[in-house]
């Protein structure tokens, strides 16, 4: 053995910038999933007009949530710069 501790795994996300365009690429990848439910409920022979509600909702849903969620990673990258500048 190497004498060394045990490894310990590291279960965070890493600390990665954020994309140039979030959220354009937010809408691109719910607008899809979206399609792909009325597509899957079209392609079962289920009920089209209830996929569409339902799909039209968790677009919604989904695009607000996940924009509130960049704008609050985005202002807290610009505090952490902000402070960092200023020490």
């Amino acid at each position: 053995m190497s004498g060394r501790g045990p490894r310990r795994l590291n279960w965070g996300l890493p600390e990665e910038p954020p994309p140039k365009h979030p959220y354009r690429d937010t809408l691109l990848v719910y607008g899809g999933l979206a399609i792909v439910v009325v597509v899957v409920a079209w392609a079962t022979g289920g009920p089209v007009g209830k996929a569409a509600i339902v799909a039209a909702l968790f677009f919604v849903v989904a695009t607000v949530w996940s924009s509130w969620r960049w704008r609050e990673r985005i202002h807290e990258e610009r505090r952490r710069e902000e402070k960092r500048r200023a020490s």
